[in-house]
């Protein structure tokens, strides 16, 4: 099924493609227990905006121009080093994240659409194998651009594992396979602002994970764990 949207309206069209024929297919799928360092709070020294010192401009480009590589002046001044132990003491006395443990899964995709790709959603799902009705869902959304034909592997970090509760006989049996994976997409916005769209999936399910995961600015990540 095809989905165009038009002034508010949605528009249902046949899609030349159907996921029988996958037009986004995976073509490999991992996951990883993995721990992740948080940034470190930003500690802003208090001082003089302005250390003294010889700065002037003509200075500057004296100073630039010599192969002895002097000094500048500014860093060695009474100011100057006041910033740096202000900033070590705030440090020192600044509690510092815990490292954070989850897990990490990873897809790699290749666009067949035969148009530019901008969003996926995708899922990893679970069953367990000792209990079959025990399924769990980690469903993921991706901001990116993958022209056709091109692959582009998919990475996220959620501290949400492959499963909520594990039977008691499954995990006496560590040395077997826990789980029977499966990993699809279930929706594509391409950058004509047509949606592919499995047919038993609906997006009023994740809506108000995708308001929480984009009301907040993105870093340098692609994914984010709905």
């Amino acid at each position: 099924m095809r989905v165009i949207f038009k002034a508010g309206l949605f528009v249902l069209l046949i899609s030349p493609f159907c996921f029988s024929q996958e037009p986004v297919p995976i073509l490999s799928a991992r996951w990883k227990r993995a721990t992740v360092r948080p940034a470190k709070p930003d500690v802003t020294p208090t001082g003089p905006v302005t250390p003294a010192g010889d700065n002037k401009y003509f200075q500057r480009k004296a100073r630039e121009q010599r192969t002895d590589n002097p000094m500048d002046p500014t860093q060695e001044s009474m100011e100057a080093r006041s910033l740096k132990m202000d900033q070590a003491v705030k440090e020192s006395r600044t509690p510092q994240p815990d490292n954070i443990t989850g897990y990490t899964y990873t897809a790699e995709v290749r666009n067949e659409t035969g148009a530019t790709v901008n969003v996926i959603f995708w899922e990893y799902r679970f069953t367990e194998t000792a209990h079959p009705e025990n399924i769990v869902r980690r469903q993921f959304l991706c901001g990116v651009e993958i022209k056709n034909g091109e692959k582009k592997e998919l990475n996220v970090f959620s501290t949400l594992g492959p499963s909520d509760v594990i039977g008691v006989d499954s995990l006496a049996k560590t040395t077997e396979k826990l789980f029977n994976e499966a990993v699809q997409v279930n929706r594509i916005e391409l950058a004509d602002g047509s949606i592919i769209q499995r047919d038993n999936w609906k997006f009023s399910d994740v809506k108000a994970g995708v308001q929480r995961l984009t009301s907040t600015p993105w870093g340098n990540e692609i994914c984010r764990a709905l």
